[in-house]
């Protein structure tokens, strides 16, 4: 069966509705009719929201085609099995500009993990061929000047976000496109299939297990840093033997002018100075262009309960290795510590998936 439904993806997404396609819901953001009337035997909407908003509370599939558009919303998917197939993976784009600093609806403010444009709740996820961005301008905003009452102090803004409930979340050719913290996969278990992911600051981070396979990791310039950015904060439990897992991508940066060495493949991020985090990244047959550099991973701080400033070292505080990387950028340093071909056999996409072949 799910053999059959990535087959119909794979024939459908690119290239509008074809025939033999089933689809419960089709998102068109020239539709100007009531929401919900049946066009062509499927009901039409136009937006992503109204879409969700009628569906039944069931596990079976319900399946979107999104149509080419910019669809500006902030989305939450609290059903299993929501699968969004986009029309056009670079013109089919959800969007919105929330961030940590926005004003939550019951006071305070979102806080990294309430900005997310896209939020998963449920299981069975998928997005194929779309582009899911926070849109927060984090260039301009680093541009105003300190004495500036606009100019918003904590920048995190999260493109999509795999929260509690989250589990067997599918990603493929899609964009995820932020700055800092850009894709937050916290939970539950994860696939990112030939997907296009940018950001600059621990813009991959978070607790959960995620399979990144075939994809662009795209660093993005942060001018007058240094470094200029890290690509992952993960935040894996300690009792977890994987945490992200990148087999076969090309970690790359946006500009040519990004400056040589001046990235970090990652940092342990401790949510709240925990000390039963050993967050876990692990680059297998990656190309590497020459934005990273020897030094490899960074030391971050978290505050505890107390108000105590903690400051968490690589070592012994993660698990970062590299295994076959290639390119400009695979250096072989103290630094960047590399597995063994025995030790790397035990990270693969089996292991990390656990039993789930998307």
């Amino acid at each position: 069966m799910m053999k059959k439904l990535f087959l119909v993806l794979l024939l459908c997404a690119t290239g509008g509705i074809r025939a033999g396609a089933k689809y419960e819901a089709v998102v068109d953001a020239r539709y100007s009719e009531a929401p919900g009337r049946v066009v062509k035997g499927v009901p039409h909407f136009a937006s992503l929201s109204q879409a969700l908003a009628v569906a039944p509370a069931t596990s079976a599939p319900w399946r979107i085609f999104i149509r080419k558009g910019r669809y500006y919303e902030k989305v939450t998917i609290n059903r299993p099995e929501v699968h969004l197939i986009g029309e056009n993976r670079e013109a089919t784009l959800l969007t919105f500009d929330a961030h940590s600093d926005t004003p939550g609806p019951s006071g305070g403010t979102l806080g990294t993990w309430g900005c997310a444009t896209l939020m998963i709740r449920a299981p069975g996820f998928t997005a194929v061929d779309l582009t899911i961005e926070n849109g927060f301008d984090y260039p301009g905003n680093a541009r105003k000047p300190p004495g500036d009452s606009t100019k918003v102090r904590n920048t995190q803004a999260v493109a999509v976000m795999l929260a509690e409930g989250s589990d067997r979340a599918f990603f493929g050719r899609c964009t995820i496109s932020g700055y800092q913290d850009t894709l937050f996969p916290n939970a539950g278990r994860s696939c990112f299939d030939r997907c296009r992911i940018l950001g600059h600051v621990d813009f991959i981070f978070g607790a959960g297990q995620a399979l990144f396979e075939g994809c662009e990791i795209v660093s993005r310039d942060r001018p007058d840093k240094n470094p200029t950015g890290y690509i992952t904060a993960p935040s894996t439990p300690a009792s977890f033997p994987y945490g992200f897992l990148f087999l076969d991508c090309r970690l790359i940066k946006e500009h040519p002018d990004l400056a040589r060495g001046s990235v970090r493949l990652g940092r342990p991020w401790h949510p709240h100075a925990d000390p039963a985090v050993s967050g876990s990244a692990i680059f297998i047959n990656c190309f590497i262009e020459d934005h990273l550099g020897p030094e490899g991973y960074a030391e971050i701080s978290a505050v505890d309960s107390t108000g105590e400033k903690i400051l968490f070292t690589v070592e012994p505080n993660s698990r970062f290795f590299e295994y076959g990387s290639r390119g400009p950028g695979a250096l072989i340093t103290r630094q960047r510590p590399q597995l063994s071909a025995e030790a790397a056999a035990w990270y693969s996409r089996a292991q990390i998936l656990r039993g789930w072949s998307p």
